[in-house]
């Protein structure tokens, strides 16, 4: 597993891996990697405790000299590579060639080190790694978050298939101008294709980025790899969001869609559904980094089990391989889940399901590493109501057939003690349906159409009538069915407490201040060419008794132009179905983002 620091719930992303993974950093990384192997001995000076993450991305920065420090309470300490850290006045004595000071500040490290170097000493930093000040937010504070505003994709473009990504302009909310998308698409083998920026209106537009589009642009061949996003003018916030199609070209029956938020590799990713009888499951795995994958390193398991399938092949620096999960964990089926133990190499991986002639595409989501069964759950104050819920859709039973299975989504929790709390559209409770206190290995999945005839939502809920245990970090996968076709769709993600005025920890969630959050924004797009679209907004509710929300829907323009307006109302635990061309007729087809402010 790659020793890196990637990201915690406290402080948030961390920024150097970022700055060391990036694409442009990683080439003048690799070429450091190579003047070192040929220049012989060399120490490394490391100010700011770098070292380890720098020599799990880079092995072959792993210095044969020692590594020095000026913090006189490390000396010492372990320095992370198996020996100690050296005091930097002893630098001069090292026998050292090359000292690496590990800093992006060259001339700041030149000074710093004259005096314990002497005139054979050649001095190197990490400088040449240095993003242009082109592709910098914040110039000045070079590890700054908003420097680092980037994310991956998975993009394939072929006879069968095309992707789209869709995105909007939301950093305008926090004042920004001139953003642009700045993007690198790999193949398969990670080489790249094409690199090239996309300019914005500075207003909320809507921002496509088609496959077909892009291939005929640059001439390209069939291509099945990844797009590397790095945002340039980020302001507000760091995370790329986006949705992203997959649609099938000619008779192909494939439109999916799957999202992204979170560009932080991880150790473990749940929310993997093994096949079905006559599903064939293909995991995309795509590498992350300028490191190869060794063969062996990521394995597969079923939730809950210790009996590992390790993929056989090795992945290439930023290179996609497409693993059959059927094949490699044979015997494995639905309705038991998956767990992805990838060991830091991949941020977000997808998978995607073919039966028959139908395929659909989803996504895992992390499983956190840094969370423990949480007591405090099991009594929370009356005023946080049911506490953490995760509620989803429930579309109307007559044409469709929705079903959910709640994942383990942190590594410590054993058990999950849940319930459903089915809502109609109204916000009226229906039903309730214990699940009991579910085992890591459980291999439920609940089908939501069995418990309503009507259209609405339904709230997962901890419950811990027979015991059992919470961490907050609430997952569940939902899969809705259509009963014409037989076409599926599925997603996961992640329960909070919604809309109290009191505060627990960090809920309810703002993003646009401290908690409590009780406002949002979303931006949904609007269908491609022959689709209509159409999204549930639901009114989550951990307590009884709040007010209707106001929500207001904004139609933009593909310019980023507000066309028209529409002010709509949600009971609490209520949820109400937006068709856009119903509510705004023909013109909405014609744009790119509709934004539903809530």
């Amino acid at each position: 597993m790659l020793d890196i620091i990637t990201f915690d719930a406290q402080g948030g992303g961390n920024i150097l891996y970022k700055a060391l993974a990036h694409p442009v950093a990683s080439e003048a990384l690799r070429r450091l990697e190579t003047t070192l192997g040929e220049g012989g001995a060399f120490a490394v000076y490391d100010p700011g405790n770098w070292l380890r993450t720098l020599v799990a991305l880079y092995p072959g920065l792993k210095p044969d000299m020692g590594v020095y420090t000026h913090d006189s309470e490390q000396i010492g300490q372990p320095d992370g590579l198996g020996g100690e850290k050296l005091a930097l006045t002893d630098l001069v004595e090292s026998g050292a060639k090359i000292v690496l000071a590990l800093s992006f500040e060259h001339e700041k490290m030149l000074s710093r080190l004259a005096r314990v170097t002497h005139s054979d000493q050649q001095i190197l930093s990490l400088e040449p790694a240095r993003l242009p000040d082109w592709m910098l937010s914040n110039p000045r504070n070079y590890l700054d978050k908003l420097n680092f505003a980037t994310n991956f994709a998975f993009f394939r473009e072929d006879d069968r298939f095309s992707t789209r990504l869709v995105t909007a302009n939301y950093w305008c909310n926090y004042d920004a101008v001139d953003v642009r998308y700045w993007m690198r698409l790999y193949d398969d083998k990670g080489m790249i294709l094409a690199e090239w920026q996309e300019e914005v209106p500075d207003a909320p537009a809507g921002i496509v980025v088609d496959s077909a589009v892009i291939r005929e642009c640059f001439d390209l061949p069939a291509f099945c790899g990844q797009l590397f996003i790095h945002i340039l003018g980020a302001r507000g916030h760091d995370v790329v969001k986006y949705a992203l199609d997959t649609y099938g070209k000619g008779s192909e029956q494939s439109l999916s869609v799957t999202h992204d938020a979170n560009a932080w590799p991880s150790p473990r990713f749940a929310t993997l559904p093994a096949p079905r009888e006559g599903e064939k499951l293909v995991l995309w795995i795509q590498n992350s980094h300028a490191t190869p994958i060794p063969a062996g390193a990521i394995t597969l398991n079923q939730m809950g089990e210790e009996k590992h399938f390790a993929v056989p092949v090795a992945v290439g620096p930023f290179s996609t391989c497409a693993l059959d999960v059927g094949a490699l964990a044979a015997g494995i089926t639905w309705p038991a889940q998956l767990e992805l133990r990838s060991g830091n190499h991949l941020v977000r991986p997808r998978y995607e399901i073919t039966q028959g002639k139908l395929t659909r595409i989803a996504h895992l989501n992390v499983e956190r590493r840094d969370l423990s069964p949480e007591p405090a759950l099991r009594k929370l104050p009356k005023s946080m109501g049911r506490g953490f819920i995760l509620p989803f859709p429930i579309l109307d039973p007559e044409h469709f057939t929705s079903v959910v299975q709640p994942n383990p989504m942190s590594e410590k929790i054993s058990s999950l003690p849940l319930r459903l709390d089915v809502f109609d559209e109204s916000g009226t409770l229906v039903t309730q349906k214990f699940l009991g206190n579910l085992p890591r290995n459980h291999e439920t999945a609940i089908s939501l159409h069995e418990l309503t005839d009507r259209a609405g939502h339904a709230d997962l809920v901890y419950d811990f009538r027979d015991g059992g245990e919470g961490d907050g970090w609430m997952h569940a996968l939902m899969r809705y069915e259509s009963r014409v076709n037989g076409h599926a769709a599925e997603t996961s993600f992640g329960g909070h407490i919604f809309n109290t005025l009191m505060t627990w920890r960090s809920e309810p969630q703002s993003y646009s201040g401290p908690p409590p959050g009780l406002t949002t924004r979303l931006f949904l797009k609007l269908g491609q060419e022959g689709h209509e679209s159409f999204s549930c907004l639901i009114h989550p509710a951990s307590v009884e008794g709040t007010d209707s929300s106001d929500t207001i829907l904004h139609l933009y323009s593909n310019t980023g132009v507000e066309l028209e307006r529409r002010k709509i109302s949600i009971n609490p635990s209520g949820s109400f179905m937006v068709w856009p061309h119903e509510i705004f007729g023909a013109r909405s087809s014609q744009k790119q983002v509709s934004a539903a402010m809530c």
